[in-house]
């Protein structure tokens, strides 16, 4: 059993999360011996925030009462706050995660509160396309290692744009080896074009008890 914890703070984008915390909740394309594991929110208090559609959010627990283990992986979501000094705590868990061979998944303006904090210096990255990093952090020196795609994976790294969140959940449930490797394609390539012919080849290639 691992954990995956799910960084919440005010102005969360709520849809740069939907598509990976739906799957990962539900468990409903999950192959049969997919690997157990809780989900938990944390942040830097237990009080509720508000995500950017209006939804509140009670965390679960405090970032100091995270356990860093290479088996455990960290969600950092988009929001508009990052900025707010709070969030420095999540940023050095985060860095010990990474250092413990944990995962750790960033998308939209959690890269750039990765990047201040000097994780992407010497990393493949993405982030909200070329310059975006630059313009949010001035002393972000990871240039050479910016690659301009909606998501990347760099071993127990993953980033994306703001716009890259299917591609970004398709990683991360890869990296999770939750899903058939056909059953992963399947599903990225229904989400991503609405085919019905690769709906129903979703369907088929799930486990027979699902």
């Amino acid at each position: 059993m691992f954990t995956i914890y799910i960084y919440v703070l005010d102005t969360l984008a709520d849809w740069e999360l939907g598509h990976v915390t739906s799957e990962l909740n539900s468990g409903r394309f999950f192959k049969k011996d997919a690997p157990q594991f809780a989900i938990k929110t944390v942040s830097f208090s237990k009080e509720p925030i508000t995500t950017m559609g209006g939804l509140t959010i009670t965390p679960d627990c405090l970032v100091d009462e995270m356990v860093v283990s290479e088996k455990n992986m960290l969600l950092l979501p988009g929001a508009n706050t990052w900025h707010e000094p709070q969030h420095t705590a999540i940023l050095k868990k985060a860095s010990e995660l990474l250092a413990a061979n944990g995962t750790v998944a960033a998308i939209c303006g959690a890269t750039t509160a990765l990047a201040s904090f000097g994780l992407l210096n010497n990393r493949p990255h993405t982030s909200n396309g070329a310059g975006f990093l630059e313009m949010m952090v001035p002393d972000y020196q990871g240039q050479d290692f910016y690659i301009d795609e909606p998501a990347v994976a760099d071993n127990n790294l993953i980033t994306a744009s703001s716009t890259g969140g299917l591609l970004w959940a398709k990683l991360i449930i890869e990296h999770l080896s939750v899903f058939q490797a056909d059953t992963l394609d399947f599903w990225y390539q229904y989400f991503n074009t609405g085919a019905a012919e690769v709906f129903f080849a979703l369907m088929q290639s799930l486990p027979a008890n699902n």
